[in-house]
């Protein structure tokens, strides 16, 4: 007779295949692992498996060939990213705090999400900049843009880059719709499913999810004050044989921390000894008013590719991003872009070029520098009082990366606030090796509502109460 926990067991195994159905570590068509390799693996005994393999059946998710085992039956069931990776609670999920952030009403505090509050950025300027545009070519309204993308703006991002040491001519730059549709096709462009691709932890993370979606195999490495921790960096080059490595070097999402020269130096060394491939996102540099040597900088776009966007310091609404790379990939990865999108925004890319043109965004920049560092200086004074404890002071940009007093968990804090109207971000969503959680990001331009530290402050004396 079957006991409970023997029940408890089957499930189990039969969950485990499940997932890898789910995240197409398995297709359809696939063998399945043996019952003697699965038993040994999971630590049950083969009946276990057997029973759990009955019930799989019995589901329709695979099938018995008999002599030869089982096998996954059907079509590819939906990609669903939730069940890729670790099973969270869907409350405190990255895609659940991002959905959560963008489907917020009005007046909602938002600690959690990643961007400028629309009071911060420059509408006015936006207002003049359209109004402009509007009595310009109708073709910036009305038109496909060319396949590298609007050229007046790739021209004046190689003299943006190339007055901080990267040599990225016009050529070598591909316009996207966001620095997230960059990645995408890299990602597109040198991955295969299954390749591994190293990304920090913690990271954003959205670049997690963006690269399961293409099923990358994820690998973390612990992320340091000064960057990347080399030795865990390069024991998994040897260990995994990566084919990238994402990152942000600058005022990294969501430690605030930004990669020291020497640690930059010596990574590129321990990549081109392994021939691994960074993608750098640069996306929050425009914070940096001295801005540190980036990757593409010391490695002159070899085996760096650099993108970015405007979505952080000028206009979530006006998508407009760049990939820069070396010569011989941007057609093939512009051919990637005409098959995903037909092109990139033409109004958006004309819309940043009179920003950057005619000093509009310049002058954006230096009021935005000025008033997060007054909002930085503010969030650590409450949080201090709140008894959260910063893992580093940045230099500048949106985040504080802070630790919980010793006990509580940051993902129940995230649940109770959500219950009062105020959304968090966990430090769980952001670290590969669930590692994080006991910390929380807060965004600083976007803690200036009172009841974001009342709210917080019950949500922690209701979760010690709890223990």
């Amino acid at each position: 007779m079957e006991t409970a926990r023997d029940a408890t067991r089957t499930e189990a195994v039969a969950e485990a295949i499940r997932a890898r159905i789910a995240a197409r570590a398995l297709g359809p068509g696939a063998r399945i692992p043996s019952v003697r390799g699965l038993a040994a693996q999971m630590g049950v005994s083969k009946s276990t498996v057997v029973e759990a393999y009955d019930r799989l059946v019995a589901e329709g998710a695979i099938a018995a060939r008999p002599g030869s085992g089982f096998y996954v039956a059907g079509t590819a069931r939906p990609l669903t990213l939730a069940e890729i990776g670790p099973r969270l609670d869907r409350a405190v999920d990255s895609l659940w705090v991002t959905r959560q952030s963008l489907e917020a009403g009005t007046g909602v505090p938002m600690p959690g999400c990643g961007w400028l509050p629309p009071s911060w950025l420059p509408d006015e300027a936006l207002r003049r900049a359209l109004r402009g545009l509007a009595r310009g070519e109708a073709a910036d309204l009305l038109a496909y843009d060319e396949p590298l993308g609007h050229a007046p703006l790739r021209r004046a991002l190689a003299r943006r880059l190339h007055d901080r040491g990267i040599p990225a001519g016009p050529e070598r730059i591909v316009l996207t719709d966001s620095a997230t549709q960059a990645l995408d096709l890299v990602a597109r462009l040198l991955l295969e499913p299954g390749d591994p691709v190293l990304v920090d932890d913690p990271c954003y993370f959205n670049f997690r999810s963006l690269l399961q979606a293409h099923r990358a195999r994820l690998v973390g490495v612990p992320w340091t004050p000064a960057g990347p921790d080399l030795d865990a960096f390069a024991a998994a080059l040897r260990a995994h044989r990566p084919r990238l490595y994402v990152t942000n070097s600058a005022f990294q999402n969501p430690t605030g921390a930004t990669m020291s020269a020497g640690i930059a130096h010596r990574l590129l060394r321990l990549a081109e000894a392994h021939d691994v491939l960074v993608v750098e996102d640069a996306l929050f540099e425009d914070l940096d008013p001295d801005p540190a040597p980036r990757l593409a900088t010391l490695d002159g776009l070899d085996r760096v590719i650099a993108i970015g966007s405007f979505s952080k310091t000028l206009s979530a609404a006006v998508r407009c991003g760049y990939a820069a790379m070396r010569p011989d990939w941007v057609n093939r990865v512009v051919d990637l872009k005409l098959a995903a999108s037909f092109g990139s925004g033409r109004l958006a890319a004309g819309l940043v070029h009179r920003f950057l043109a005619d000093g509009s965004y310049r002058r954006a920049l230096d009021g935005l520098r000025a008033r997060l560092a007054d909002a930085m200086g503010a969030t650590r004074r409450r949080l201090a009082a709140a008894g959260l404890t910063p893992w580093l002071e940045p230099r500048g940009g949106l985040y504080l990366w802070v630790s919980l007093p010793e006990g509580l968990d940051a993902a129940g804090i995230a649940r109770r606030a959500l219950a009062e109207g105020v959304v968090l971000a966990p430090g769980n969503v952001f670290s590969l090796s669930q590692s994080a959680g006991s910390f929380l990001r807060f965004n600083v331009a976007q803690c200036a509502d009172p009841k974001v530290f009342a709210v917080l402050e019950r949500a922690m004396a209701a979760e010690r109460a709890a223990r």
